[in-house]
């Protein structure tokens, strides 16, 4: 993919997600990893009005170089893509966002984990989110958490794709920024259902292992 490629794919991704009400107002980021650095949406910027042009681009130390400033999650990112891509060098964009089902399943949660098993498609497309303990937006205590989470997850043989950030919001990541709001899309459906019922009990082992072995299911 070319950087001007990447460019509109962030702007499309933006775009889509306020049309739908995934994000809000100037809440929520984006980022895609480079061959040469990462582009990021900049601070303050509503994801539905996105210039490609303006998107920050940063080099692969973390240094800006152009475009208005980044977001200040940038750090959070960049700690997403070292430690996924120990694990799955695909790893190319990082989607944050507030999603309203989400947040409000994380106010109250008790887990380490955000949701159960409760769909076969929530178990295929998702997996497991952990939940991180709340940090002001930016904290690099934040971003020390979600990499040491990605590390113990795939020493489990169960590598994650998305965390939950206490009453912000998801972090997700794929290989592109379509397959990162498929997963995104997933994730709050999920939180959604389980807001409407939510006394759903989790799919049986069997059921899970019969994922595992279908269609490679890491759950």
């Amino acid at each position: 993919m070319t950087e001007t490629q990447a460019r509109e794919d962030i702007c499309r991704v933006g775009r889509s997600l306020f049309k739908r009400g995934y994000v809000h107002a100037t809440a929520g980021n984006i980022s895609v990893r480079l061959d040469d650095g990462f582009l990021i949406t900049p601070t303050d910027a509503c994801l539905g009005f996105l210039d490609p042009s303006r998107l920050a681009k940063l080099d692969l130390q973390g240094q800006q170089i152009s475009g208005d400033k980044a977001s200040k999650t940038i750090a959070l990112h960049r700690q997403i893509y070292a430690a996924a891509c120990v694990h799955d060098a695909g790893t190319r964009c990082v989607i944050h966002t507030h999603s309203t089902h989400c947040v409000a399943l994380s106010l109250n949660a008790v887990g380490p984990e955000l949701l159960a098993p409760i769909t076969p498609y929530f178990v295929m497309k998702v997996g497991h989110v952990p939940i991180v303990a709340y940090h002001r937006p930016g904290s690099p205590d934040a971003a020390a958490d979600v990499a040491s989470l990605i590390a113990h997850y795939a020493e489990r043989g169960t590598p994650i794709r998305a965390v939950m950030l206490t009453r912000l919001g998801p972090k997700v990541w794929h290989d592109t920024a379509a397959a990162a709001m498929a997963t995104l899309e997933e994730l709050e459906e999920t939180a959604r259902l389980v807001l409407l019922a939510p006394n759903t009990p989790p799919l049986p082992a069997a059921a899970l292992d019969e994922l595992r072995q279908t269609f490679s299911a890491k759950w």
